[in-house]
Formats: C-alpha cells, sequence, structure tokens
C-alpha cells in the first residue's frame, strides 16, 4: 500500500490526539464537578453514581463492537460519526436541566466517546505503518492522553469556577469540529478486506449482565438486597452472564477467545487492569465529595488535590516501561498495585489526622497516582503482546472491557459501602432514635453531601467514618488482588529462572509456561 502524505500523516494524528485529550477530560474532569451537579440539578447520591456509570457501562457496550463496525463500514468513516456524535451528546449533557436527562446525556456521551476511543487506534494503526513513525505517533497520542486524565480535574474545576458546570461538556462541541475537520482531511479511508460478523449476542448480554449487577448494588438498600425486585435483578444478570459465556463459545467470531486466557502474562496483566478500576479510578469520583463536605475546600482547592492523584499517572509511565524491561511485568504491575493500595491507605491515615486537610491528603494522592503510572501502560503493553499480532485487537478489546466493567461495578460498590459506613456511625451514636428507612435516607444524603436534619458534627463524623470504611475496601481490595496477579504470573517461578546460568534454545523451551 502506498504511504500517505506526511501532511495527512500529521493532521490524522492530531485529529487522534485532540479525540484523545476530550476522552481523557470526561473521565477526570467530571468527578471534579458532581457536588456541583447534584446541588444545582438536585440529584441525591444514586444521581451521582450513575452519572459515572452510565458512561462506563455505554462505553463497555460499544469497545468490541466498534472495531468490528470499523473493519466493514471503514474506519475514518466510523471514527468521524463517533466525533460528530460525542459533540452532539455532549451538547445534550451541557444543556440538561436535571439529573434524568444528564444521565441520559452521559450514556449516549460514553457509547460515542468509546467509539471513539477504539477509532483512534485502529487510525493510527492505519495511518503509521512504519516501526520508528509508529512508535512516535502512539507516544504522542498516550501523552496527550494522559493530560486529559491528568489535568481534567483541575479544568473542571476552574471551569466551574469561571463560566460554570455546563461548559465541562460544552466545550467538547467546537472541539469536536475541529477535530472532524483534522480528521476529513488527514485520515485516509481503511477497510478489513476479511472483517468478521458483529457478535451481537455477545455485545447484549454481557452489558446487560454489567447493568443488572450495578443496578442490584445500587438499588438493592432501597428495594432490600433479599426482596423479590432485587433477586429478580440479581438473577436476570446472572442469566445473562451465562448466555454471554454460551454465546462465545458458540460464535464462529467471538468478540472474547478464552483461550487466551491461558497466557499466564496475559491473565496476571489481565487482573491488574480490572484492580487499577477497582481502588483508583471509582474512589477518584467519591474523592470530591470528601474534599468539599467533609475537609470544607472550595472548588479550587479541591481540584489541586486531585491533581495530585492524577498528574503522576502522566510522569510516570516513562519510568514503569525501563523498569518492565528490566524486571519484568511479572513484578512491575504487581508493585503498582500494591502503591495503589499503600496511598489509599496513606489517604486513610490522613483523613483520620487533626486536623484533617487537603494537604494530610496530598501525600497518599501522590502514591496512589504513582502506583496507577507504574500499571496502566505496563498492563495495556503487556495484554496485547501476550497474544500473537493477529489477535491484539481483540486482547485489546478484552484489555478495556476488563477496565470498564470493573470501573462500572465498583462505583455502586464504593459507594454502597461509603453510605454503609456512614450508616454505621449514625446509628451508633443515634441509639435507635430513627428508624431503619430514616436511617438510610439519612446515610444517603449525608454521603451526597446534602443538609439533614441533624447535628453538622454528627452529619460530619458520619461521612469522615463512611470514607474510612471506602478507603479500607479500596486499599485491601487492590492488594489481594495484587496477590492474584503476583501469583497468576508465576513471579516466583521467573525469577528462580532468571537466576540460573544462561542454557541452550532447545532445554529453554522446556521451561516456557
Amino acid at each position: 500500500m502506498p504511504l500517505l502524505h506526511p501532511r495527512k500523516n500529521t493532521l490524522a494524528l492530531l485529529a487522534a490526539c485532540l479525540s484523545s485529550l476530550m476522552f481523557g477530560l470526561e473521565i477526570s474532569s467530571v468527578p471534579a464537578i458532581l457536588p456541583t451537579l447534584e446541588q444545582l440539578l438536585h440529584g441525591d447520591f444514586k444521581d451521582l453514581q450513575w452519572v459515572m456509570n452510565a458512561y462506563t457501562i455505554a462505553c463497555t457496550t460499544v469497545l468490541m463492537a466498534t472495531g468490528t463496525l470499523a473493519d466493514r463500514f471503514g474506519r475514518k468513516r466510523v471514527f468521524i460519526v463517533s466525533i460528530a456524535l460525542f459533540g452532539v451528546t455532549s451538547l445534550l449533557c451541557g444543556l440538561a436541566t436535571n439529573m434524568a436527562v444528564l444521565i441520559a446525556g452521559r450514556f449516549l456521551q460514553g457509547a460515542s466517546g468509546g467509539a471513539m476511543l477504539i477509532c483512534q487506534v485502529a487510525v493510527l494503526s492505519h495511518q503509521f505503518q512504519q516501526g520508528h513513525e509508529r512508535v512516535k505517533a502512539f507516544a504522542a497520542w498516550g501523552i496527550i492522553f494522559g493530560i486529559g486524565l491528568g489535568f481534567g480535574p483541575i479544568i473542571g474545576s476552574a471551569t466551574v469556577a469561571l463560566t460554570g458546570w455546563q461548559w465541562v461538556f460544552l466545550v467538547h462541541a467546537p472541539l469536536a469540529l475541529a477535530t472532524i475537520a483534522l480528521a476529513v482531511s488527514g485520515v485516509g479511508e481503511s477497510r478489513d478486506p476479511h472483517e468478521q460478523r458483529l457478535d451481537v449476542w455477545g455485545v447484549l448480554s454481557l452489558s446487560l449482565a454489567v447493568f443488572g449487577v450495578a443496578l442490584y448494588i445500587t438499588q438493592g438498600p432501597d428495594l432490600g438486597f433479599a426482596s423479590v425486585p432485587a433477586l429478580g435483578i440479581l438473577a436476570a444478570s446472572a442469566l445473562c452472564l451465562i448466555a454471554f459465556f454460551v454465546a462465545e463459545h458458540l460464535s464462529a467470531h467471538p468478540m472474547f477467545d478464552f483461550s487466551v486466557f491461558r497466557i499466564r502474562k496475559f491473565s496476571g496483566a489481565l487482573i491488574g487492569s480490572a484492580a487499577m478500576n477497582f481502588s483508583f479510578w471509582p474512589f477518584m469520583i467519591y474523592l470530591p465529595v470528601y474534599f468539599h463536605n467533609a475537609l470544607g475546600n472550595d472548588d479550587l482547592h479541591a481540584g489541586l488535590a486531585l491533581l495530585a492523584y492524577t498528574l503522576p499517572t502522566l510522569v510516570v509511565p516513562p519510568v514503569a516501561e525501563r523498569l518492565a524491561h528490566r524486571y519484568q511485568p511479572g513484578f512491575v504491575i504487581p508493585a503498582g498495585l500494591f502503591t495503589i493500595g499503600l496511598g489509599v491507605m496513606l489517604m486513610r491515615i490522613g483523613s483520620s489526622a487533626e486536623p484533617a486537610s487537603w494537604m494530610t491528603m496530598v501525600p497518599g494522592c501522590i502514591v496512589a497516582g504513582v502506583g496507577l503510572g507504574l500499571t496502566n501502560t505496563t498492563v495495556t503493553n503487556t495484554t496485547t503482546g501476550a497474544v500473537s499480532a493477529a489477535r491484539a485487537g481483540m486482547a485489546s478489546g478484552i484489555d478495556m472491557s476488563a477496565r470498564m466493567i470493573s470501573l462500572a461495578i465498583n462505583i455502586a460498590l464504593m459507594g454502597f459501602v461509603l453510605v454503609a459506613g456512614v450508616e454505621a456511625y449514625l446509628a451508633r451514636a443515634l441509639s435507635g432514635a430513627q428508624g431503619t428507612a430514616q436511617l438510610h435516607a439519612s446515610s444517603a444524603a449525608i454521603a451526597a453531601g446534602h443538609a439533614v436534619a441533624l447535628d453538622s458534627k454528627l452529619a460530619h463524623d458520619a461521612l469522615v467514618h463512611g470514607f474510612g470504611w471506602m478507603m479500607l475496601y479500596g486499599g485491601v481490595g487492590v492488594w489481594l488482588l495484587a496477590a492474584a496477579s503476583f501469583v497468576t504470573f508465576g513471579a516466583m517461578t521467573r525469577l528462580k529462572d532468571s537466576q540460573r546460568e544462561e542454557v541452550p534454545a532447545t532445554t529453554c523451551a522446556q521451561c516456557t509456561d
């Protein structure tokens, strides 16, 4: 195939980078404005969860399907359509007058954003096929994506302070127009002549299973976890999950090839992929509530503290790559996960300081961010590198799906733990002065940062107690997954192998996993 003109390659790279910046900003800037959204749009604690969960579940839904659609109908065409839809749905979010419209807009925005993300990788892979140029292109794309993730909190906080929360979403409309212009001018059209059929049943069954689990966790306290409606939701989710496994085994072109899970490197890295979103990213969604309502910080100081949480994810990955090359991903990924847990535990210690402030939380924020920086790109490179080149796209899709599924479920789980911690403190302090339903309603209101008919110090202490539970859950959980990743990699075996003297290739082949 003839090489495209260098100017067109530059325009295509700019389009991919600008779209990655938009996607990164939407992940990390929206959590910083959730307290403002709750107040101005009169939302409750569940609304806070669904503003983020609608985005992640929709993103999960389209991740695996988009690649197939792009291969069939043209990667440039699908890329441009996804950018346009992202701009339109961002307008819908920015013009929302209530939480219901915002949540619906976030679902549509997540679907278009997930499609846009997959198309970025496909466009760059087609546009830059020479080794050196390909490395430079993906490095630039990764840096811009990291800037969006790293600086999103302070950009979101500053936007609210200067112009209003609407512009956190509305700004993507002109950015989308500029990105479309770049894509039209620079991206070359491409298709896969051997494109496969879309795995519709796999996409639908997995998406419904994840949605059902998140719905059960979120609505369970109100419905009653053992009630008929709640158990019905759980049973339907289980059936959808079973249907997913059946569909993948029967499909001629499954979106998940389960045979790759037999590869220790792939499975160990995939645990790391899910573990990052077990604690780091879902906790970021609730941190602004803590900074605003437990510490009394304004938007600017809350944004600065969140910047300490995300900025290391931008500067640490180059170090992580060198460490992975020297010490193997089987050590670096579990070490990164352990560091995330350590950071969360340091935040828990900082939250119990007298007096607690955003400064006592910053050391833990930085350490957790360093842990994510050690893990994030190492995980992606390991999952795609552990399989053949022909299956790299599928491996990347499983990696992204694991991240989004873990994020969606743990947004709900962390919210449940937070409310449970607040409720446990109130039950002990009030000694039966409130009924069960009233106590739960007060706990959910406190967790969301709303005023309740309780002593302000009692509400504050209950919120801090709930966040202590959440931090303990996040820290211990990611440590357990770090251990699981370490064991799955078989890292101790690799350590022993690396200490042996070099042996002939015919003998080494017998030692491989």
